[in-house]
């Protein structure tokens, strides 16, 4: 006796599909899984840094702690600049105990605050005799939470790029000082999703999550333009994709949209040993001690798209950060 489709109660077809579905899913996000894990690249450099100072954004967490314990096994000293001090602290005194590293100190920052960062800036100009290596890490993807900071400007494309666009003028005399430096800026793949428009650089109503993907493609622009600015200066500037880390940057999300957002970062994203790693070949390989304006991923340069390329588009943003970050005739220039 055969069965028609017609003769299966309905409850029980859109269950199989339903169950299907789910085990497809399931499957899909382990194919990633593996994929991400045969392709991922690790940074071997031996480099030891001892005598040099490394300053880190955003290294209470993610990649960003990854990165500064990473720096401090190579006996740099490092500065982990942070908006949450006491989490920070509690990072600093798992460093030190990891690496017998004592020189790491902790120091107040809020990117999404020009003032935040002047005050940052001025306490490392007067208290560090050298910056060796500038690492603009913290990031932050504002979902349902304030949208405008005290300057007037988009909550996210301040942390992202206008307090690290200022940060860099600020620090650029002393980076100058300790050359051969390095910037080195996490930017991120998701760029291609995105177009900055110059017309409305500061995209207040702009979808939060969205202007996260904006941040990272004007993270690269500014890095071309400042690598163009820096040439023969002995600083050099670069910028990576650091891969889909599990690094809490969508902690933010609201239930119930956290819980597929969850499922795809806990079996498909790279954890943040894993995430750090392009970050640590950019700031230390030897192989890139002249190298300048490039973008890298997986510990090696990729190709841009050529519209976050274009030059000419990079200056006038250029111009526009200045005007944005308030940036003073008395400020160091680049």
């Amino acid at each position: 006796m055969s069965w028609d489709k017609e003769d299966v109660p309905s409850w029980k077809v859109y269950a199989a599909t339903l169950v299907s579905l789910f085990f497809g899913i399931i499957l899909a996000l382990i194919l990633i899984r593996i994929y991400n894990y045969v392709t991922l690249k690790l940074c071997y450099s031996q480099t030891i840094l001892r005598g040099k100072t490394v300053l880190i954004t955003g290294a209470n967490s993610g990649i960003g702690k990854e990165t500064a314990l990473d720096m401090a096994r190579r006996e740099a000293r490092v500065i982990m600049a942070c908006r949450n001090t006491d989490k920070a602290e509690q990072v600093q005194k798992e460093i030190i105990a990891q690496t017998k590293n004592t020189n790491v100190v902790v120091r107040k920052l809020d990117l999404s605050s020009m003032k935040s960062v002047r005050q940052f800036a001025d306490e490392i100009n007067r208290t560090e005799s050298r910056l060796d290596i500038l690492i603009h890490n913290a990031g932050m993807a504002n979902t349902f939470g304030k949208k405008v900071t005290e300057d007037g400007l988009e909550v996210t494309m301040a942390t992202n790029q206008y307090g690290p666009f200022l940060l860099t003028h600020l620090l650029i005399d002393l980076l100058k000082k300790s050359k051969p430096s390095r910037i080195v800026i996490v930017a991120s793949e998701l760029y291609k999703f995105a177009r900055l428009n110059l017309n409305n650089p500061n995209p207040i109503e702009g979808l939060p999550a969205y202007l996260y993907y904006v941040s990272k493609y004007a993270n690269i622009m500014f890095t071309l333009e400042l690598a163009r600015r820096l040439e023969g200066t002995g600083v050099t500037a670069n910028c990576l994709h650091p891969g889909m880390v599990d690094s809490g940057i969508w902690r933010n999300v609201p239930f119930p949209l956290n819980i597929p957002i969850w499922l795809i970062v806990k079996t498909c994203f790279k954890t943040t040993k894993e995430g750090a790693q392009t970050t640590i070949y950019c700031a230390v390989s030897q192989a890139l001690q002249c190298t300048n304006g490039k973008y890298f991923s997986e510990c090696q340069e990729t190709q841009l798209r050529s519209d976050v390329a274009n030059e000419l588009l990079g200056k006038k943003y250029w111009e526009i950060c200045e005007n944005l970050v308030q940036l003073k005739h008395n400020d160091p220039h680049i």
